[in-house]
């Protein structure tokens, strides 16, 4: 290979590199800055924080309903499919929120209550969604393969949360549950 091409490709990998680094940068954040900053001031205090995941995940669908009933919303396919990939992730950090307390043994018990409630409360919205008579064919198609996934995420994670509240019981009659982690260890994950 010439030095011509070998530079012709260099460049291009170059230029392929940055403009995939860049995309990669403009990764979509569910949370607005205020939420975010509601988030880091409850720091690690696991009922602030899976609350406030719980009212950002249901804001969504309450926006979602708004917006579907909003006569006057144009590309409602492309928003409804955008508002359901937002409560996917919102439910997903949720889910993490979750894992991670119960790794540490805080107890969780209060706001997982909580959590069982808005789970029923998630899947009725959903479901209602999915269901809708009202919708045409073409635009349920587009937004069908993550309203089916968030639905299955939902009820996926609402055994799982019925099954760790059980657990959190029984820890708990046993004393093997960290009382208040965040004043323990600074407000900070361990």
């Amino acid at each position: 290979m010439n030095r011509t091409r070998r530079y012709f490709l260099c460049f291009f990998l170059f230029t392929l590199l940055i403009s995939s680094a860049s995309f990669a940068q403009r990764r979509h954040d569910p949370l607005t800055q205020p939420e975010i900053d509601k988030i880091r001031d409850a720091s690690w205090e696991p009922k602030e924080r899976l609350t406030l995941y719980v009212e950002f995940t249901r804001a969504r669908l309450v926006k979602l309903e708004e917006m579907r009933n909003d006569p006057k919303t144009k590309n409602r396919a492309q928003q409804t499919h955008d508002l359901l990939d937002d409560f996917q992730l919102l439910y997903d950090e949720l889910n993490d929120n979750i894992d991670t307390y119960v790794d540490r043994k805080d107890d969780i018990r209060k706001p997982l209550k909580l959590v069982i409630q808005a789970d029923v409360e998630f899947q009725a919205k959903l479901r209602a969604l999915k269901e809708a008579a009202d919708v045409p064919k073409a635009e349920a198609q587009e937004y069908e393969f993550v309203l089916s996934n968030a639905l299955e995420t939902v009820d996926s994670a609402s055994e799982d949360h019925k099954k760790t509240l059980e657990e959190q019981e029984d820890a708990a009659k046993h004393k093997k549950l960290n009382n208040n982690s965040s004043a323990r260890n600074g407000g900070k994950p361990e």
